[in-house]
């Protein structure tokens, strides 16, 4: 087994000829893996709303869904216009963070909720 193989788990073209290669999802796969985690969360809770994250030094724009309950998911998307795309698909209200900041809810479901370290 080759260095490469070894550290990145993939089977590269050896000298006897091709090896299996395992394929990275598409852009198509990703798009449609996200829109079905989005519209699963938004059909199983109520009173979901769409947020709009901006892009900074870590991360690219984000749509952030939050229930009434305060039990949030978050997804990377392309662009705010993208994400606002996406919350009209879903029939979903759309506010940015900028503007609006997070709901209380979510930061009171979220000290509810902390994950030990």
């Amino acid at each position: 087994m080759g260095f490469f193989s070894r550290v990145f788990g993939a089977k590269v073209q050896g000298p006897t000829g091709p090896t299996a290669t395992p394929t990275a999802p598409s852009s198509g796969d990703r798009k449609r893996e996200t829109m079905e985690h989005l519209a699963s969360f938004a059909r199983s809770r109520v009173g979901v709303e769409a947020y709009i994250e901006p892009p900074n030094s870590n991360e690219p724009v984000s749509i952030l869904l939050i229930a009434t309950t305060g039990e949030w998911t978050r997804r990377r998307v392309p662009s705010a216009v993208d994400a606002r795309k996406i919350a009209g698909e879903l029939g979903l209200p759309v506010y940015d963070v900028n503007f609006t900041g997070y709901p209380q809810r979510m930061r009171d479901w979220n000290s509810k909720n902390k994950r030990t370290r």
